[in-house]
């Protein structure tokens, strides 16, 4: 029987999900962080992995038009064909690298040290990038090319590494290809759906059969949690970031790393 007290642990790691999963800031790196200190643990980490299809549904509501305008263009347009083309070669490096060592990334780097670490080294990474003049080629991300697509996925890998942060990686990976910062945020959005599709659809897999009803139970709450708050972010970041840039992810990231570690070596 599921008590009050776990309903509102699970009810705060989703909001964490759902406000942080679309911005450079790590969702897996907060979630595992918050959970670590108000005491939240779930079998292999299944529930922060599966709430995140309430993000995906938030991201599919609010892009919802333009997807069916582009399945709707793909027998006649070699645009749509090209840029839905684009969007799996990006999702392939991931897609591998996930499918044969998500137990071990589970196993040995699902860590608070860890994240801390990479949340500090990742805001200071954002911050150096805020203040680079970067060579701006592609302001739509319909124009990026197959291999900017392939390199872009690439450095998504890097967030197998929880604290990483799977948009953050993308964003830079993109922009480094010559995105600008709009677009780079954009092409995050369109990839994660595949990305996070897959995930969940591995760990639900994988873990079906060790989830007990309050698990389910647990799990259905954090959904539609996650569902509302991912909602709101995706409605406003990308014009935010658009005027903004990405110092006050940075430095969030920082702060939330710092005093992280602080809280490790006070509290353990």
């Amino acid at each position: 029987m599921m008590d009050a007290m776990s309903i509102a642990k699970a009810v705060v790691l989703a909001v964490v999900e759902g406000a942080t999963e679309f911005i450079p800031v790590s969702s897996t790196g907060h979630q595992l962080l918050v959970g670590h200190f108000i005491g939240f643990h779930s079998p292999n980490n299944t529930f922060e992995v599966l709430i995140q299809l309430g993000a995906i549904l938030a991201i599919l509501a609010v892009y919802f038009r333009r997807l069916f305008g582009i399945a709707f263009a793909l027998p006649s347009d070699p645009k749509a064909r090209r840029f839905v083309l684009g969007i799996l070669i990006a999702f392939l490096p991931a897609a591998i690298i996930g499918g044969l060592f998500s137990k071990v990334i589970k196993a040995y780097l699902f860590n608070p040290w860890i994240v801390c670490a990479t949340l500090v080294a990742g805001g200071l990474v954002l911050l150096v990038l805020d203040d680079t003049e970067l060579e701006v080629r592609k302001t739509d991300v319909y124009d990026f090319t197959l291999p900017m697509d392939l390199k872009i996925g690439i450095f998504q890998c890097l967030a197998m590494i929880p604290g990483v942060s799977r948009s953050g990686a993308t964003i830079v990976g993109a922009m480094l290809m010559g995105a600008d910062k709009r677009s780079a945020t954009e092409f995050s959005f369109y990839l994660a759906m595949p990305t996070m599709a897959g995930a969940f659809a591995k760990d639900l897999l994988d873990n079906y059969k060790n989830l007990t009803s309050d698990d389910l139970g647990l799990i259905v709450i954090g959904f539609v949690v996650a569902f509302i708050s991912a909602l709101i972010v995706v409605r406003t970041v990308l014009d935010y970031v658009s005027r903004h840039g990405f110092w006050l992810f940075a430095w969030w990231r920082i702060i939330v790393g710092s005093l992280g570690f602080a809280g490790l070596i006070i509290f353990g």
